[in-house]
């Protein structure tokens, strides 16, 4: 299996076909969870074989958002299903990708520790020191779809989804969660600001 083939393919594809407007799902954040799946990978020792699976998986998990933002995951998948063969995966690594990919979708659901790896990458900045700024690009990227129009609602939005998010990973809940939680505080304070 070609793995570093498949990940620089879909990375081209990135960088070349998605639309301008995704301040947040852009090909940066498929790089920035393909650097921290490696990280949690290391730490939560993972072998080698999954973990270039699991980097086939991060390398592709938004690609769907080529052709669009709805049900982005599924349409990552049926990239997958085309793209993969072609590299020499075998069904079973295809499904197992495939399988990745899915359980990122909100509310997130993964099903075993390649899974919790990958969800736990996709969205760690929500315990990061950049929360604000990659936030930002996402209430951007939403504003720009005419999901959210005012930045009131999008933080309601974001204490809704930091109270109801996990990490699933012993990194994320020891490297990342302590920092989540401040950021909620934050955010509940401002939140309660609005109503006095």
């Amino acid at each position: 299996m070609d793995y570093q083939g498949a990940i620089q393919h879909i990375l081209n594809r990135l960088d070349n076909e998605l639309p301008e407007y995704l301040s947040y799902h852009g090909q940066h954040h498929t790089l920035d969870v393909l650097e921290t799946v490696e990280q949690i990978a290391k730490h939560e020792k993972v072998s080698d074989e999954d973990l270039n699976l699991l980097l086939v998986a991060a390398a592709f998990h938004d690609s769907g958002f080529i052709y669009h933002h709805k049900s982005h995951e599924e349409r990552s998948c049926e990239i997958v299903r085309e793209t993969l063969p072609e590299f020499g995966f075998r069904e079973e690594n295809v499904s197992k990708v495939c399988q990745m990919i899915m359980a990122t979708k909100v509310p997130q659901k993964p099903s075993g520790e390649l899974s919790d790896i990958l969800c736990d990458a996709d969205l760690d900045y929500l315990g990061r020191d950049d929360f604000k700024s990659i936030g930002k690009t996402l209430f951007e990227e939403l504003q720009t779809l005419g999901i959210v129009a005012q930045e009131e609602a999008w933080n309601r939005i974001q204490v809704s989804f930091l109270r109801e998010h996990a990490y699933h990973t012993s990194y994320g809940k020891t490297y990342r969660q302590p920092k989540k939680e401040q950021h909620l505080k934050e955010l509940e304070a401002l939140v309660a600001s609005y109503n006095s």
